[in-house]
């Protein structure tokens, strides 16, 4: 399989973790809305744009390379932008937990979850700092020298990502005290899988693009 068809089956699992997802937090759950005097509406906009945003549009910022005709450099600026959304809906997400706990008279950052996903969005920050900087200021030397550490260290940050991701599904399978065999229970499984999947064949459509 080449990288191609690797990008294909990303955007497939993409779309279907992310029709998942809409499925459980509008059917099953309260819905999403920011303004909600329902706290867990409030905390329904945490994974909704965590998901799209540091997960789905992470991924297709790192498959830019491969889906968007055009030069190098539209495609390092299509790279760039979505990066930064991504950023944008991660403070949105984050300011949504942050509030619903404020709501909730909850302790923040007590779970695997937030430290993970905490740490992820404070590195993510600084890695599309430093990749800005570069593409304004350094050298092509420079950029040459860095490329390779810049694609390791976003693969490896979306990887974190996807660990926050799974990790907060378990944290909110576990407190709704689900039974095994509901839909739900099943519904939250195969939303994780979907999300587990794309993050692959993401990492695998990067990998083989290197190596054509």
């Amino acid at each position: 399989m080449n990288s191609y068809g690797t990008t294909i089956f990303a955007h497939l699992f993409g779309l279907l973790a992310l029709i998942l997802l809409l499925v459980w937090l509008l059917h099953y759950r309260e819905g999403i809305q920011y303004d909600s005097d329902d706290p867990y509406r409030v905390f329904n906009v945490h994974p909704f744009m965590m998901f799209f945003g540091f997960i789905f549009l992470v991924g297709q910022a790192m498959l830019a390379y491969q889906t968007v005709p055009g030069t190098h450099e539209t495609q390092k600026i299509v790279h760039l932008t979505l990066h930064l959304i991504a950023i944008i809906l991660g403070i949105v997400g984050l300011c949504a937990v942050f509030k619903f706990h404020d709501m909730m008279n909850l302790v923040d950052v007590y779970s695997l979850h937030s430290w993970i996903g905490i740490g992820t969005f404070c590195l993510f920050g600084l890695q599309w700092l430093l990749g800005l900087g570069f593409m304004l200021q350094g050298s092509a030397q420079s950029r040459a020298a860095m490329a390779p550490w810049h694609v390791a260290g976003g693969r490896a940050l979306f990887f974190m990502a996807i660990c926050a991701a799974l990790t907060g599904l378990m944290d909110k399978y576990t407190s709704m005290k689900l039974m095994a065999h509901q839909r739900e229970s099943h519904l939250i499984n195969f939303t994780g899988l979907a999300i587990l999947l794309f993050g692959v064949f993401v990492d695998m459509a990067v990998g083989l693009a290197r190596f054509p």
